[in-house]
């Protein structure tokens, strides 16, 4: 991200989505590796056969395979893509722009100007809310708003950003030299780092 900073500008905060989207993911590559580790030593110890006579023993070596196919499909066609469709989204908020990245092998992005943000949203479901999660709409004026989905702490993400936005020079002119105020966030120094499950960049607590 730092080569892509314009001059005067600072990352403040990076995050990603609020992982319970993993959950499923999570919960598929515990138990089906363990299910079909006990189907496989069921199979080999000749329980099918018991279960129905017309299997014999020449069919092991096919339904133990059978079983290794079942856990390459959930953990490779359903746990792997979701976990890096998780791992590809990134929200970064900088002392000038809020951006948003999806993607690890296609890319794509968008970004919003802070001085364009004429408002800042937040939209919780009953179990965003449980998890302190939600997502935050940006009201920049245009048709359409541009959404930070299922964003964690989300209470506190928008305070960083209505603080930045507060930060903002009267003038805003990044690329022509340093940003007056753009390394002085002293209200997010409130915030343990253990409390926010986010990466704190230049301009934020680890420079204090």
């Amino acid at each position: 991200m730092r080569k892509e900073l314009l001059r005067g500008e600072q990352v403040i905060v990076i995050t990603r989505q609020q992982p319970r989207m993993l959950f499923g993911p999570v919960l598929a590559f515990i138990l089906v590796p363990a299910a079909a580790a006990f189907a496989c030593a069921w199979i080999v110890k000749g329980g099918p056969g018991k279960l129905l006579p017309v299997i014999t023993s020449d069919w092991t070596q096919w339904l133990v395979m059978a079983c290794l196919v079942i856990v390459a499909i959930v953990l490779l066609g359903y746990s792997l893509p979701r976990f890096i469709r998780w791992r590809g989204i990134r929200y970064i908020l900088t002392s000038g722009r809020i951006v948003a990245r999806f993607g690890m092998l296609r890319r794509g992005d968008w970004q919003v100007p802070l001085a364009a943000v004429r408002g800042v949203g937040i939209k919780q479901s009953l179990l965003q809310r449980i998890l302190r999660s939600g997502n935050i709409s940006l009201d920049t004026g245009h048709p359409g708003e541009a959404v930070l989905a299922d964003v964690p702490e989300v209470g506190k993400f928008r305070s960083f950003i209505m603080d930045a936005m507060a930060e903002l020079p009267t003038s805003v002119g990044f690329g022509s030299g340093p940003v007056p105020g753009s390394g002085d966030f002293d209200s997010f120094a409130e915030y343990p780092d253990a409390a926010l499950p986010w990466d704190m960049r230049e301009g934020g607590r680890d420079e204090r």
